[in-house]
C-alpha cells in the first residue's frame, strides 16, 4: 500500500519527448500542410531563469511523415513568405541515414536534411523536476536565409545578470555559430553571426575572465593533420578556446585545449557540452566524447576543469570514465522510434543545486533527460 507521501523521484529521468510536442503550434504549419511527426525533442539550451524556474531550449527536429514523394524525396526550408517544400531527384541520393540524405557525385560532399529544427522554450520547476509551461508563442525559428534549413542545439550562459544563447544556424550557404541575447531568458534578440563557419559546439563560459568573454569552439573540417606516432594524441576535431571583448567578435586562443587522447573511449571524436560554470577548483565543464562504432559512434559525458584565470590551462580532464551515459531503459517505452545505431547522450548545460548539479542532455537523440550529479563526483 502506498504511503502518505509519493514514492521518492529519481536522479535520472527523462523530462520532456518528442510526444510533448504540440504540433498544431509548430512555426512550420506556416507553409507546411503534409503531416509531420517529431523526429527528437533533445540537446536543450539550460539555464534558471530570474524566477527560480529552470528553462530548458529544446531542438525540435520536426520531419515529414512521408519525406519521399514518388521518384524525389523532400527537404523543408524556411523562407520570409513561409515554409516550402524542396525536392531531389531520388537517383542521385543516398537515403540510408534517418537524419539525411547525400547527393551524390557532386564535387564536395553535400547533405539535405530530413528535419527542420527550431527551439522551443520548456519552463520546469525550480528542481526541474516538472514542467511548469511550454512557451510555443516564444519559440525560436530561421528568420534568416543562412538559417532556412533551421537551428539547432541551443547553450545558454547566464553573464553579468545577462543571457547569451549560442545556436548552430543551418543553410547551403553556410553552417555557422549565431548568437542571441536576453535580459529575462524567455524573450530573445537575434545579434546575428557570430563565427562563420562550420562550429557545432560554441559555448560561452559563464562568467568573464580579465573582464574578456571566453568561449569553447569546436571548428570542423575535411582535413585533419596527424600528430607523430608518439604523441598522446589522435588527430581530428578538438575543442578550442576563443575570447571576446564584446561577445560579437572572437579571436582563438592559442592553447590547444582539450584533444582526443588515444586509448581513451573518447578517441573518434571530442566537443563541447555545458557551458562552463566557476567553481572554488577552476572553471567546470561537461563535454562529450565518442567511441567509434558504425557510422555515429557511441556519445558518452565526460568532464574536465580549467584554470580560474588561465582557461587555455587544463587543470584535470576524466576522459576515461563517464560521468553520464546513454540509458535505454530511459527510452524503453519509445524503442519504437529509436533511429540511432548506437548508444548516444549529449549532455549541454548544468545548473547549481546546492549539493548537487543539475545536469540537461539530449537521450538518443530523442528526449530530453535530466541527472542529479552530486557535487562530489567532480571532488
Amino acid at each position: 500500500m502506498q504511503g502518505p507521501f509519493p514514492p521518492t523521484m529519481p536522479d535520472d529521468f527523462l523530462i520532456f519527448t518528442p510526444d510533448d510536442v504540440d504540433l498544431a503550434r509548430s512555426p512550420l504549419r506556416r507553409g507546411i500542410a503534409e503531416p509531420t511527426f517529431v523526429l527528437g525533442a533533445f540537446n536543450p539550451g539550460f539555464t534558471r531563469l530570474p524566477t527560480g524556474n529552470l528553462l530548458l531550449m529544446v531542438r525540435v527536429a520536426e520531419a515529414l511523415s512521408e519525406p519521399i514523394d514518388g521518384s524525389h524525396v523532400r527537404a523543408i526550408r524556411w523562407t520570409p513568405d513561409g515554409y516550402v517544400l524542396d525536392r531531389h531527384s531520388l537517383a542521385g541520393v543516398d537515403t540510408r541515414d534517418p537524419r539525411q540524405f547525400e547527393l551524390r557525385g557532386l564535387a564536395h560532399r553535400m547533405l539535405g536534411l530530413t528535419s527542420l529544427s527550431w527551439l522551443l522554450p520548456v519552463e520546469l520547476s525550480s528542481d526541474g523536476r516538472s514542467v511548469v509551461a511550454v512557451h510555443y508563442e516564444r519559440a525560436i525559428e530561421p528568420a534568416a536565409t543562412w538559417q532556412d534549413y533551421g537551428v539547432e542545439d541551443a547553450r545558454i550562459s547566464l553573464i553579468d545578470g545577462r543571457y547569451y544563447m549560442t545556436e548552430c544556424s543551418v543553410s547551403a550557404e553556410r553552417h555557422c555559430t549565431a548568437l542571441h541575447t536576453s535580459g529575462n531568458g524567455l524573450d530573445w534578440q537575434l545579434q546575428g553571426i557570430i563565427l562563420d563557419h562550420q562550429n557545432k559546439d560554441m559555448l560561452f563560459f559563464q562568467g568573464k575572465v580579465a573582464g574578456k568573454f571566453v568561449a569553447l569552439t569546436r571548428p570542423l573540417g575535411e582535413v585533419y593533420f596527424a600528430y607523430p606516432e608518439d604523441a598522446p594524441y589522435v588527430g581530428g576535431p578538438s575543442i578550442n578556446l576563443a575570447t571576446s571583448p564584446d561577445a560579437l567578435h572572437w579571436k582563438p586562443m592559442e592553447a590547444p585545449g582539450i584533444r582526443a587522447r588515444k586509448g581513451s573511449i573518447s578517441a573518434m571524436k571530442v566537443g563541447g557540452g555545458t557551458p562552463p560554470v566557476q567553481t572554488n577548483d577552476g572553471w567546470l565543464h561537461i563535454w562529450h566524447g565518442v567511441e567509434r562504432r558504425e557510422t555515429v559512434g557511441i556519445y558518452r559525458s565526460f568532464w574536465a576543469l580549467h584554470d580560474r584565470d588561465d582557461p587555455g590551462r587544463v587543470l584535470r580532464i576524466e576522459d576515461d570514465t563517464p560521468l553520464i551515459e546513454a540509458n535505454p531503459a530511459l527510452t524503453a517505452s519509445m524503442a519504437d522510434r529509436l533511429y540511432l545505431p548506437t548508444p548516444v547522450v549529449f549532455s549541454t548545460g548544468m545548473v547549481d543545486a546546492g549539493d548537487d548539479w543539475i545536469v540537461a542532455s539530449g537521450e538518443a537523440d530523442l528526449a530530453c533527460r535530466i541527472t542529479y550529479v552530486p557535487r562530489s563526483r567532480f571532488a
